[in-house]
């Protein structure tokens, strides 16, 4: 399968040794992880908010039924979750309901965020512990040769003993700029759902003198002269 590769990644591999492989497996996991959440993000319409919007506008209307239809027409993964609120009783135990329903999707968006952690902190140790190998490997060959030590040789040794830590940092850097860009989305849809959890569980209702047992509005008082 290496035979497959271009000539200059084929050499890099060769030269860099286990650590390497070990560092290019951990890239194409890394990578395949990304890809997946960056369809998962997709298809759960992070962001897309504006039918729920207008579905909790329903809401503090007084337009339950609108709101429910409106809620089950919106593409998104918190439907379900806005669903059950809005069908819900009021009671404690649909509201506990509603939360751990929440915190499941919560949850399932956050899959494979540790992966990406751990990924993010090994990549560059392990691109350290391939450069302290190969930086003895150079030293023990410079001891051998005695005093007819090559620098040119020396110097070889040593880029190539960096050529891990390189890597290590060409898989870590990128896998944890897209990891704080996941948790920032993540966080942001956690925000925006507790918020509208909470409007449907206490949903402004337009004032209306029927709703208030018929009463005219009361006028300010006046001070009388003299």
């Amino acid at each position: 399968m290496i035979d497959l590769l271009p000539g200059q990644v084929r050499e890099l591999l060769m030269l860099g040794g286990p650590v390497i492989w070990l560092l290019t497996g951990l890239s194409v996991v890394a990578l395949a992880v990304i890809l997946f959440k960056l369809w998962q993000f997709w298809r759960a319409g992070l962001g897309r908010h504006a039918a729920l919007e207008a579905a909790l506008a329903d809401w503090d209307a007084g337009q339950a039924d609108k709101a429910q239809s409106a809620t089950g027409r919106a593409r998104s993964g918190l439907v379900p979750v806005l669903s059950a609120a809005l069908a819900s009783d009021g009671s404690a135990a649909a509201a506990e309901r509603v939360d751990a329903m929440a915190e499941d999707a919560m949850a399932r968006l956050e899959g494979g965020f540790r992966l990406l952690d751990a990924i993010s902190q090994t990549a560059p140790l392990l691109g350290l512990f391939g450069t302290v190998l190969g930086m003895i490997e150079a030293f023990r060959a410079m001891q051998g040769a005695g005093a007819a030590v090559d620098p040119s040789v020396l110097a070889g040794g040593i880029w190539v003993a960096l050529l891990t830590t390189a890597v290590g940092l060409a898989v870590a850097i990128p896998t944890g700029l897209m990891l704080t860009w996941f948790e920032a989305r993540v966080a942001a849809e956690r925000l925006w759902l507790a918020g509208a959890l909470a409007r449907v569980r206490a949903p402004l209702r337009p004032a209306s003198p029927a709703a208030a047992g018929g009463t005219a509005p009361l006028q300010p008082l006046r001070a009388h002269a003299g």
